[in-house]
């Protein structure tokens, strides 16, 4: 089977509680499939940018959504003075919503959700608000922002300042003229930023205390980390991975030799993403023989 014929997503059309809306695609493989993947993408990186990941994991069986976020691609909004958002509908309005339409369109599948840089954070925040609705999760060059387990700490540190204070004026951050993101909501880059400070997460407007929920999570993690991944380095995925102590963790290293010579960078392995795709679906297997189908908390 090629990848080309089972990268032809379908296109669900999502409405949020606040009337935003966005497309979430879905890649089946052959046959009904026994797992699902809801990924979430990374900072300011359009879904359909992971068509190719999606169709490897097709391809070994794995069923993927690819989540579109608030105010990038196909979504309805951008991000402005008068348009604002952060984490609370991140997590409380555009996740809930497309987990709900996978489910329907996969009723009978395993669902385990996974990401890349900030969208592996999202995917940890969320199984740990829904735990019970999760199989296990998947994490690609993500990692914790805390600017202590950066090399140039100092520098990130300063970057946790600057961010917050150029979307304030700009009433957006403008990811795309300074090379960092997409055009990201104010509300979005200042529960980033505080998160970069101080090393723990929180969002405006949730009463929920996100560490104690990441600390009493118990579901099974892969997190592969890319070799010269300068922006998501081994301290900072291990400061992720350790506020999950209950989680069964494993951690692997993608190297250029596991992507056909390409960079094993931040960005680079989305271009040849197969040796990723294949260590996720055999993850998912080994996990999967003694996982049941999540409980559907239609949250």
């Amino acid at each position: 089977m090629g990848l080309m014929s089972v990268a032809d997503p379908a296109v669900l059309q999502l409405a949020m509680a606040d009337d935003a809306r966005a497309e979430l695609l879905c890649v089946a493989p052959e046959g009904e499939p026994r797992d699902v993947v809801y990924w979430l993408p990374a900072m300011g990186v359009p879904a359909k940018h992971y068509l190719p990941l999606a169709a490897a994991l097709a391809a070994r069986g794995v069923a993927v959504a690819l989540h579109e976020w608030r105010g990038i691609g196909s979504s309805s909004l951008r991000a402005s003075h008068r348009c604002n958002w952060g984490y609370r509908e991140l997590l409380q309005l555009d996740l809930p919503t497309g987990m709900a339409a996978s489910r329907t369109h996969w009723p009978q599948a395993r669902a385990w959700i996974g990401g890349h840089s900030l969208g592996g954070q999202l995917a940890c925040l969320y199984a740990a608000l829904h735990p019970r609705d999760m199989a296990g999760i998947a994490l690609v060059a993500s990692g914790a922002p805390y600017w202590r387990r950066f090399r140039h700490g100092a520098l990130v540190g300063m970057a946790y300042a600057l961010a917050p204070a150029l979307a304030a004026l700009r009433g957006h951050l403008p990811g795309r003229r300074i090379g960092f993101g997409g055009n990201e909501a104010r509300g979005v880059i200042a529960d980033w930023a505080r998160s970069g400070r101080s090393g723990r997460y929180a969002a405006k407007g949730m009463a929920v205390d996100l560490e104690q929920a990441l600390a009493a999570l118990e579901l099974p993690v892969l997190a592969q980390r890319l070799r010269d991944d300068w922006l998501g380095p081994a301290a900072s995925l291990d400061w992720l991975l350790g506020k999950m102590p209950q989680a069964s963790r494993r951690h692997e290293q993608v190297a250029p030799d596991d992507l056909g010579g390409g960079p094993a960078d931040h960005f680079g392995w989305m271009k040849t993403p197969d040796a990723i795709a294949a260590h996720i679906a055999a993850w998912i297997t080994a996990h999967g023989a003694t996982a049941t189908i999540p409980h559907r908390s239609g949250s």
